[in-house]
């Protein structure tokens, strides 16, 4: 029976990691672990490859079990380096890593040596290429460098996202029940010189397209367009079924409309202007991610 290994959902050997002047292929794992091949690690290092090739990573590990290094060297970053990650890349090719963040752990305990005079003459030069290694990163920005150049920065952005909207959203219509104060309506047909009647008189269609760019392209990052997904409106009569707010969560979404209603309203009375509050607006809560453009005739 194979062994089971994890595999890589981002990278490439045509996309590596540029560090330095050095030029390390890297790779995603499906448990989020950031990874660096082993040869090039070892390469970066200016160190001979020895059995590292076949996944012993024998040179690696001889080199931090020396006299010179050994004492600079974590029990965690040694125990890393001496069982390296063994997993498929996205071609389903076997392969060897170390996680990213070791490189720098590796960087600081050989520059340490150095510093305290404990290396050896043959290993000056893994010092000076270690001192080039860290002036191309720094340990918190590892990460994101490794994410860039396997493209797994948009997965994460996209996964992001998704843990944003399914808080603020619920998989199923809800009862509905008023969340919009009638003093919403009444502060905006101030702001447009409109004549109020009262929530009883059906209103203008564009005020179905100011509820948009007010609350719910601001509210989350692309949370009108899920919204308009999951309650689109009907061929024939142009109307949605339900109500946008039907399908916010009781937990994350009806609180954060709640509040930010209120902040909106705030505005309104605060403002003598329909262009005067936009700008407030504007200022104060910018458009999150969505693609809409609506006219908002603020001049």
């Amino acid at each position: 029976m194979s062994e089971k290994l994890p595999s890589a959902i981002c990278g490439a050997e045509d996309r590596p990691l540029n560090l330095g002047g050095f030029q390390i292929p890297c790779y995603v794992l499906e448990d989020g672990k950031r990874v660096l091949i082993q040869g090039g690690v070892i390469r970066a290092l200016d160190m001979k490859q020895g059995t590292a090739g076949r996944g012993g990573g024998d040179r690696l590990a001889k080199f931090i079990s020396t006299k010179g290094i050994n004492p600079f060297v974590s029990e965690e970053l040694a125990a890393m380096i001496k069982n390296p990650i063994k997993f498929r890349t996205t071609k389903g090719a076997l392969a060897y890593g170390y996680e990213a963040t070791i490189l720098a752990d590796l960087c600081d305990a050989v520059l340490d040596a150095r510093k305290d005079g404990k290396l050896h003459y043959q290993q000056v030069h893994i010092a000076d290429q270690c001192e080039i290694l860290v002036r191309g990163f720094a340990r918190v920005g590892i990460i994101a460098l490794v994410d860039e150049a396997t493209g797994y920065q948009e997965t994460r952005d996209k996964d992001a996202l998704r843990a944003i909207l399914d808080a603020y959203l619920r998989k199923e219509l809800a009862a509905w029940a008023k969340r919009f104060p009638d003093d919403f309506y009444k502060e905006m047909f101030r702001l447009r010189n409109w004549q109020w009647k009262g929530m009883s008189v059906n209103r203008p269609s564009i005020v179905g397209h100011y509820t948009n760019d007010l609350i719910y392209e601001r509210l989350a990052p692309n949370i009108l367009n899920e919204l308009e997904s999951k309650n689109p409106k009907n061929e024939t009569t142009g109307r949605r079924k339900s109500k946008h707010h039907q399908w916010l969560t009781d937990d994350v979404g009806h609180p954060a409309l709640a509040q930010h209603l209120h902040a909106i309203i705030g505005f309104m009375r605060a403002s003598t202007t329909w262009a005067q509050f936009y700008r407030l607006v504007q200022r104060a809560f910018p458009k999150r991610g969505s693609q809409l453009v609506l006219p908002m005739d603020i001049d």
